[in-house]
């Protein structure tokens, strides 16, 4: 909204950020024609949402390393960056990056081998594991019916003493 006024003060036609939501939010290679000339006529303004997008493109290269030493360097330096850019949303990002930038870096000291979607599957397994066993009274029958689950193992005939 501000940034729509601040083209109307300087004289410009205020229409033309309209429909911008998916140029600045799609890959450059994804952009219909007209979206790509959408966002050429845009970048040419000084406006939060164009340094935003700026922004967000330049990160972008930071998946392009391979080496993790260089790749928490070029981080270093884009988080200064976006820190100076005095974007709220943007600042926020960074300092969520800061926090688990160790955690970003294996991802790099593993070669980019492993993606974080295998234990995002694991951990959901456990808890559908775990919401299924409620009213299980220990944990030693929790950690069973885990093993179970996460071994592929074959249930047992009978679960219950009781039951011969």
């Amino acid at each position: 909204m501000d940034e729509v006024r601040k083209l109307k003060d300087r004289g410009y036609d205020e229409t033309v950020l309209k429909h911008t939501k998916y140029c600045f939010l799609k890959n450059p290679e994804n952009l219909t024609e007209k979206q790509q000339t959408k966002l050429d006529d845009v970048l040419e303004y000084d406006l939060k949402s164009v340094r935003a997008y700026l922004l967000k493109e330049s990160f972008q290269l930071f998946w392009n390393y391979d080496s993790p030493y260089w790749a928490e360097w070029y981080l270093d330096k884009w988080c200064n960056r976006a820190m100076r850019s005095r974007l709220e949303p943007i600042k926020k990002f960074v300092k969520t990056l800061r926090t688990h930038q160790p955690l970003i870096m294996n991802w790099f000291k593993a070669k980019k081998v492993y993606s974080s979607g295998v234990v995002e599957g694991l951990n959901r397994k456990v808890n559908l594991v775990t919401r299924k066993a409620f009213g299980f009274r220990s944990y030693e029958v929790l950690k069973i019916a885990l093993f179970h689950t996460m071994g592929c193992l074959p249930e047992p005939e009978s679960i219950h003493r009781f039951c011969g």
